[in-house]
């Protein structure tokens, strides 16, 4: 398992009900908080692909989702998708 790994997270502008377009980075709060407990140094970067989260580590995607499907806000304890990134992580090398 790394310790301290550097995760890229790409992620893209979610839309909202109506499909109007806003900032998914609030989203990811709880992502966040997840890996960072864990040691790891996240390095945010925004991409063209709507409602998409993705982590890069080592050049490799060992994770994705629907950023809408993250819970929003919190500290993503108990949010299952932040969990399984987690093991993705951990699992990376």
């Amino acid at each position: 398992m790394p310790r301290r790994a550097q995760v890229t997270v790409w992620h893209g502008p979610a839309r909202g009900r109506g499909g109007a377009p806003r900032q998914g980075s609030c989203r990811l709060q709880g992502l966040r908080a997840v890996l960072e407990a864990d040691g790891h140094e996240l390095t945010l970067e925004e991409i063209p692909d709507w409602n998409t989260v993705e982590l890069i580590v080592n050049g490799e995607t060992v994770f994705h989702c629907n950023i809408n499907d993250l819970d929003f806000g919190g500290d993503g304890k108990l949010d299952p998708l932040c969990e399984e990134a987690r093991r993705a992580v951990l699992n990376a090398y």
